[in-house]
């Protein structure tokens, strides 16, 4: 990057590397990339996921910790307004601000003088967790985002749409990505839970209603696939009555099991040694675990929402949302095709060329310079 480089802060994610959540992965890949191309990159983490053994930085990007309350409806507000406020201290070119509920504090950083990109991670609104006044505030969160910030980056053509028809502005379209990983040859993890290489459904997500788990659960009992297990793999930050719900199903379902969080060589494992990969979310912004799913080359079903059908798979590889019976046939289905290296590379190649990070961060920095003047 010519002369002074851009001092850019993120704000609105929990942190990274190995903290769970899709804004989380999305930060993980593009931070680094940013600092590569010579950006200062910042990134306002919340204190309670981020221990002080994991460092002031990684691969070029440095962490401030800010305290967050551990509470589903105050930890992401309380935290982006105390970020709004050492962001106006340390005054960056750029506040990037994710997704739109943190984006509720874009007047406020706007009033102190910050030039503000808000990137459009879907409407969470919609998601099935949220009560009256949190839909409320999450949609008065993307109206002070699309409508007060500098910059607009949305993940998905359909939320480009969104924002178009409800708020009269235009976005700019930068997906998430894919970094095409090594194919793992371990089964240390596989092995804890009971699983053989090539037999077993994956599905990764947090523990969350809108993931549907237990209308996997369901089509995965009435498949009764010989020989094949069910792995869940995530947990839930704020453990709920719906986790307790999909715990239990899983308990009462023979060949279900539940592996909680992973991260690392675990989660590879658990993704690369997979014979089907499924996601029958009601809810989605541009789903990274189904593309990270194709980037190890797997087969993969998922419902037939918006964000998933943007990914660009053909029919077969989707199921009307909350048909169980259809899933059920797609898993008997899918389960009885042979998984062969030829297909894996095929997936593998499809995915890399349509969703590559470096050109990702290339285009968000190409936003930068714009908000910034430079």
């Amino acid at each position: 990057m010519a002369g002074k480089p851009l001092r850019v802060m993120f704000l609105g994610l929990r942190g990274f590397p190995q903290v769970q959540g899709g804004v989380e992965t999305h930060a993980e890949h593009l931070c680094p990339l940013l600092a590569g191309l010579g950006c200062e990159v910042t990134v306002i983490v919340r204190s309670p996921y981020m221990p002080a053994e994991k460092g002031d930085g990684w691969r070029g990007v440095r962490y401030v910790r800010v305290w967050s309350p551990r509470s589903k409806g105050l930890e992401a507000i309380v935290h982006t307004f105390l970020g709004v406020l050492v962001a106006a201290v340390r005054r960056p070119d750029i506040l990037h601000i994710q997704a739109i509920g943190p984006a509720l504090m874009t007047p406020l950083a706007r009033l102190l003088g910050l030039k503000v990109v808000v990137t459009h991670h879907g409407p969470d609104y919609d998601r099935q967790k949220w009560g009256g006044f949190a839909r409320w505030t999450l949609r008065l969160g993307e109206r002070c985002g699309m409508r007060r910030s500098n910059g607009r980056i949305v993940i998905s053509q359909v939320i480009r749409a969104l924002v178009r028809d409800r708020h009269d502005v235009e976005s700019t379209l930068i997906p998430n990505g894919v970094v095409l990983p090594a194919l793992p040859e371990g089964r240390a993890t596989l092995d804890v839970f009971g699983l053989e290489p090539g037999r077993y459904i994956v599905l990764v997500s947090r523990l969350v209603p809108e993931k549907r788990h237990l209308d996997l659960i369901e089509a995965f009992r009435r498949a009764a696939l010989p020989g094949w297990k069910l792995a869940i793999v995530g947990a839930s930050d704020h453990p709920d009555a719906y986790v307790q719900s999909v715990l239990a199903a899983a308990e009462t379902t023979p060949n279900v099991v539940c592996t909680g969080f992973q991260s690392g060589a675990g989660l590879a494992e658990l993704f690369g040694q997979a014979g089907l990969f499924v996601l029958p979310s009601s809810h989605e912004g541009l789903p990274i675990a189904l593309l990270e799913a194709l980037s190890y080359g797997l087969p993969v079903i998922a419902s037939d929402i918006p964000a998933n059908l943007e990914v660009g798979l053909s029919a077969r590889h989707y199921f009307p949302l909350g048909d169980v019976e259809a899933l059920t046939s797609r898993l008997v289905e899918f389960s009885a095709r042979p998984l062969t290296a030829e297909a894996r590379e095929v997936r593998r190649t499809w995915v890399a060329a349509g969703y590559d990070w470096r050109r990702i961060a290339e285009q968000t920095l190409d936003v930068y310079r714009s908000v910034a003047g430079r």
